[in-house]
């Protein structure tokens, strides 16, 4: 399994916009063959942070989601909206509790 961690911060004007990709992000990619976990998370103190805590399958799935259309079209939207560029992490589990 590959493990992704990826940090977005909107720009204050653009934060319901960014949500509202990233939740339609959400839905398309819960859809995708080799998603096993995808949960959006916003910071507690209502700024206009989000993180995202993906699981895939292997490299493959990973590799498969960055090229999806849904994929391609949200970071074609956000252009523009963000404070500074997305922070991604990518992570294999050395010590993981079952996914449930």
């Amino acid at each position: 399994m590959i493990h992704v961690i990826a940090r977005v911060i909107a720009l204050p004007e653009h934060q319901a916009q960014v949500e509202a990709e990233l939740r339609t992000m959400v839905a398309a990619t819960r859809r995708e063959p080799g998603n096993l976990r995808y949960d959006l998370f916003a910071d507690l103190d209502g700024g206009a942070g989000f993180s995202l805590f993906e699981t895939y399958a292997d490299q493959t799935a990973l590799e498969a989601h960055r090229d999806s259309a849904h994929y391609q079209a949200y970071r074609s939207r956000i252009t523009g909206w963000l404070a500074a560029s997305p922070e991604v992490q990518v992570l294999r589990a050395l010590d993981q509790a079952a996914l449930g």
